[in-house]
């Protein structure tokens, strides 16, 4: 016999907030690689020059994927904790560099903004550490779960500074 005991509101409230916090990045990141399909392997971008630890392309959506991933995860464990002001501010400035990770690649593959697109991955960058210095607050695995993100978006932005300087 299946068991049918429901379960308590607080248990369905999580999973929902997880689902959502799993979500949103992922369908942010979705919708802005969507806008700039075309753009990602125009002419415009294969003539750019660009050094040489320029990664193969086929390498960046596994790696945002599973980087927006560990983003959800992060928001839920902050998410998931009393609210507090604290808390309030770090979901806010998470929602921030989010707003900046949508837009980069719109200012780069479809703008064609090379120089737009380094001070939004920039401000994007320090948003991030200020980020995760808040989620360390709450709770420091929040906090660690943003370490490859930190990580992927320095490279991107040396990557992207360099695309710059190398097209002037």
């Amino acid at each position: 016999m299946e068991n049918s005991t429901p379960l308590p509101s607080t248990s369905k409230n999580k999973i929902a907030k997880l689902i959502l916090s799993l979500v949103l990045p992922l369908a942010i990141g979705g919708v802005s690689g969507y806008l700039v399909r075309n753009e990602m392997n125009g002419d415009w971008f294969n003539t750019l020059a660009k050094p040489s630890f320029n990664p193969p392309g086929y390498l960046f959506g596994p790696v945002w994927t599973a980087l927006y991933i560990l983003m959800g995860i992060s928001m839920f464990l902050i998410w998931n904790t009393p609210k507090t002001e604290l808390r309030q501010k770090a979901l806010t400035v998470f929602g921030v560099q989010l707003f900046f990770n949508f837009w980069w690649s719109i200012l780069f593959f479809s703008f064609h903004t090379i120089f737009l697109s380094v001070v939004d991955i920039l401000v994007m960058w320090f948003l991030i550490i200020y980020m995760i210095t808040l989620f360390k607050k709450i709770k420091p695995i929040a906090a660690y779960l943003q370490i490859p993100y930190f990580l992927w978006v320095t490279f991107a932005s040396v990557l992207n500074i360099s695309i710059w300087f190398l097209n002037r």
